[in-house]
């Protein structure tokens, strides 16, 4: 074996461990705790104007925690990307027809990215910065999540969804990638 194969073998081997990683962190257990927030980063709007199956994984976490008090309200994140309306707009629609009501609901719709998501989220009311948030996404990106929206809010916990087994291997490998520019930058 040339060194380029044993440092290509190398490469990969780190890459799929810091994926599975990820996966694990994502898998853990939610602290006990209220928080005042659930905070839902966006995603993917459909052609149709409906939510991917990631965004409406995440808006049900949050919805989830809702209900069992864990959060007073919920902040809904996300621009309009390729399809409109806003990301935020399309969670917002899921957390009412779950019978969440408009008063529980933040909403943040000018957030291209998973850091704009956290950074303009944490403007929307006066001393938000200063929030406990849960931040509910897939299992793969609270990893990201939990260190993009600790720079804006006091205290940041997450709380991972687990997509289908093709999804989740996707994601976490796509995430390394996400990580690595994120410490670049």
């Amino acid at each position: 074996m040339t060194l380029v194969m044993i440092a290509m073998m190398l490469f990969l081997c780190t890459w799929l461990g810091i994926a599975v990683y990820l996966d694990l962190y994502g898998q853990r257990t939610l602290p006990q705790g209220e928080y005042d927030a659930a905070i839902v980063p966006g995603c993917a709007v459909r052609k149709d104007g409906t939510a991917s199956g990631a965004l409406a994984r995440r808006t049900q976490h949050a919805i989830q925690l809702w209900r069992e008090g864990r959060v007073q309200s919920i902040v809904l994140t996300g621009g309009i990307g390729r399809h409109p309306p806003s990301e935020a707009q399309v969670a917002a629609r899921i957390a009412e027809s779950a019978g969440v009501p408009a008063a529980a609901l933040i909403l943040e719709e000018a957030s291209t990215t998973t850091a704009e998501n956290a950074q303009f989220s944490a403007k929307l009311l006066p001393k938000m910065q200063e929030w406990s948030v849960v931040v509910t996404t897939d299992g793969y990106h609270c990893w990201r999540c939990r260190r993009l929206f600790a720079r804006h809010y006091a205290a940041v916990e997450t709380a991972g969804s687990t997509p289908g087994g093709r999804l989740r291997i996707r994601g976490a490998l796509r995430e390394v990638f996400s990580i690595i520019k994120m410490l670049l930058r």
